[in-house]
């Protein structure tokens, strides 16, 4: 690979479908930003609502995706089910992927490209909380952050796509572009995590969460209720 900052932006298609998780898509999309060409692809140009109710506007009709692409990515959400239903868009992501050098998912994303049979055989992740239906699909479900296989790359829940963008660019254009993108967006290249896809920090703030709740009812003042 070409570390050169000269190198020809990466052209990346982006999907799109009702009730996305607008995270999924936004952390990735801001991290190849600096280095791509982007398209954001749906079947008309309207907006397209996220699951948060908030829309992105495609760029590209499906009809019109470049012949070809370095990155086909796929984010997940609410409406990936309604996703795996749709003929047209099945048909869509079995045609790009022909054409694309990497296959890429984050979240449910993964099973969208498992619905249009692109994970039959690879190794993968997802969400931690849909993980082991990835073997639905024919993939081997991997309790990673970031999973590689050959030219399938996927991410685990939500802000994992952060982690699966920076790794593809390091992969393009080297660690040291890698690392000025993660600087940039104040974030670390390579963060810990396993598939509880759950840091260091956060495992501890969840268990003093845990802690707090069972004495609760200890005389103090009780926590408000949020309905969670």
């Amino acid at each position: 690979m070409n570390p050169s900052m000269h190198q020809p932006p990466l052209v990346i298609g982006m999907l799109l479908y009702p009730a996305f998780t607008m995270l999924d898509l936004i952390g990735p999309l801001t991290v190849f930003s600096m280095h791509s060409k982007l398209h954001l692809l749906w079947k008309t140009l309207e907006p397209v609502a996220s699951d948060s109710g908030v829309a992105m506007v495609p760029t590209t009709l499906l009809s019109d995706c470049p012949e070809k692409l370095d990155v086909l990515f796929v984010p997940g959400g609410f409406g990936t089910e309604a996703a795996m239903a749709d003929a047209e868009l099945i048909a869509f992501l079995q045609s790009a992927a022909q054409r694309a050098d990497y296959i890429t998912s984050v979240c449910s994303g993964a099973l969208l490209l498992g619905a249009a049979g692109l994970m039959k055989g690879y190794r993968a992740t997802t969400h931690w909380a849909i993980h082991d239906t990835l073997s639905q699909f024919g993939a081997q479900p991997v309790k990673a952050r970031v999973v590689t296989d050959r030219n399938r790359i996927s991410g685990g829940g939500v802000t994992a796509g952060i982690d699966l963008a920076l790794a593809l660019i390091e992969a393009d254009y080297g660690p040291e572009v890698a690392l000025e993108v993660a600087r940039d967006l104040v974030v670390y290249l390579k963060r810990e995590g396993g598939q509880a896809q759950y840091s260091a920090p956060l495992r501890f703030q969840v268990a003093a969460r845990d802690f707090r709740l069972r004495y609760r009812n200890d005389g103090s003042r009780p926590y408000r209720d949020t309905g969670r």
